[in-house]
């Protein structure tokens, strides 16, 4: 049996406005911010509004949404940074690596002979994510 949606989960709180982020992207439906333990220079979450804690029990009219955003974002990351290539993963159930049970896609820039980074303990300098999120916005048009 699946686990419930817990409206206590990081990124519900950070949707809400209870944490801060670094948000590059926002419509009806997602919202696209910083990752702050990165895995690379100007790695991006982008997260549907909708509650669900992945793609298994996410309703098919989210999908649609979130992945054009991420495709944006994508996009905009590869400009933003200069970067020779972009990874996207999502992650179902704790088996694949998934450790925040909200719905989410990770947008990765990357580059030539460059290996992700661990996503580790370690959180990255606001003032890193908040520069990086400026880029990504630009490249965003807004």
């Amino acid at each position: 049996m699946a686990e419930a949606y817990d409206p206590g989960n990081i990124f519900a709180k950070i949707l809400r406005g209870e944490i801060p982020s670094h948000r590059v992207y926002e419509d009806d439906a997602v919202v696209a911010f910083m990752d702050v333990m990165p895995q690379g220079m100007g790695h991006t979450l982008v997260v549907p509004k909708a509650p669900s804690r992945n793609m298994l029990d996410a309703d098919p009219a989210t999908l649609g949404p979130l992945f054009g955003v991420a495709q944006k974002v994508a996009v905009a990351v590869k400009k933003a940074f200069n970067a020779d290539g972009v990874t996207l993963m999502q992650f179902n159930e704790p088996a694949s690596g998934q450790t925040v049970y909200h719905l989410h896609v990770h947008v990765v820039p990357r580059f030539e002979g460059v290996p992700l980074k661990p996503h580790s303990g370690q959180m990255e300098k606001p003032e890193v994510l908040a520069a990086n999120a400026v880029k990504i916005r630009a490249a965003l048009g807004g």
